[in-house]
């Protein structure tokens, strides 16, 4: 617990830091690109353009239904994809954001958690412009503004807290074996498929119920599921699906306790690994 605390007294004490830093990892990654930051957008523009013609366009997926509301499939692809994308690169970055830096570590004057934060909140950025084209596109599909929108800020942050709570252990861990990472990557590319991203968890239902509690493990469907319910104003989740609430966050208390641990532990022998 006293590592959890230090590690929380870290971030909020070097707040400021994390949001110059962040904004300095953002433009130093794409400096070498004519188009700049402009492909931290046109990237998962691509990506989800092809998902949609593969699964919306060849595969003729239906709408999808939510609380009776049929959804065109592209709307609720859109819909969660850009909270994957975020998830994704920011998870990569954080789990690879210390080895990567270990000849700055003997020079820096500031924490080494904040080392993590700043590289995830490069992509969270990117993440907030993203949602907002999201929402604009909604807008000319019918989905308009609606008070469930307030939700997104919740889940703002509590993606915010599972992706660094998942960093602080995979930084650690990829500083001393540089094989996690790799593993991530193999891991995060595979829940792509397991998180009711490109398929609804519906489909589910018509199976033995062990089926979805197994899939509802995963706290990254708890945060897709929110979003949707948030930008299709269908439900308020996090009061509907409470007992889905407290689970998710009882997961990110223990892996942000372990992680804190974990990190505060090593921390003064990451130089070792230069």
């Amino acid at each position: 617990m006293k590592s959890a605390i230090k590690v929380l007294k870290e971030q909020i004490n070097h707040f400021y830091l994390i949001r110059r830093l962040s904004m300095y990892e953002l433009k130093s990654q794409n400096k070498n690109n004519y188009l700049g930051t402009a492909w931290e957008v046109l990237n998962p523009a691509i990506q989800i353009l092809i998902y949609w013609f593969v699964f919306g366009t060849l595969r003729q997926r239906a709408p999808i239904e939510m609380e009776g509301i049929e959804i065109p499939f592209f709307s609720w692809l859109l819909a969660a994809f850009f909270l994957w994308n975020f998830f994704y690169q920011a998870t990569i970055l954080g789990s690879k954001s210390i080895y990567t830096r270990l000849q700055m570590l003997s020079k820096m004057n500031f924490p080494m958690s904040v080392i993590p934060s700043f590289a995830i909140f490069s992509q969270f950025f990117v993440h907030l412009f993203l949602l907002g084209i999201t929402i604009v596109i909604l807008q000319f599909s019918g989905f308009y503004v609606n008070v469930y929108y307030i939700q997104l800020i919740y889940y703002l942050f509590a993606a915010l807290c599972l992706t660094f709570s998942i960093s602080l252990i995979t930084s650690t861990l990829s500083t001393i074996i540089r094989d996690v990472h790799m593993l991530l990557n193999a891991v995060l590319r595979m829940l792509l498929y397991l998180s009711g991203i490109l398929w609804p968890i519906t489909l589910l239902d018509q199976y033995p119920p062990i089926i979805m509690t197994i899939i509802k493990l995963n706290p990254l469907l708890y945060l897709v599921e929110g979003y949707r319910a948030s930008l299709f104003g269908t439900e308020w989740y996090l009061i509907t699906h409470w007992e889905y609430t407290l689970y998710f966050w009882a997961v990110v208390l223990v892996l942000f306790l372990f992680g804190s641990t974990l990190h505060v532990k090593f921390r003064r022998h990451f130089i070792d690994y230069l």
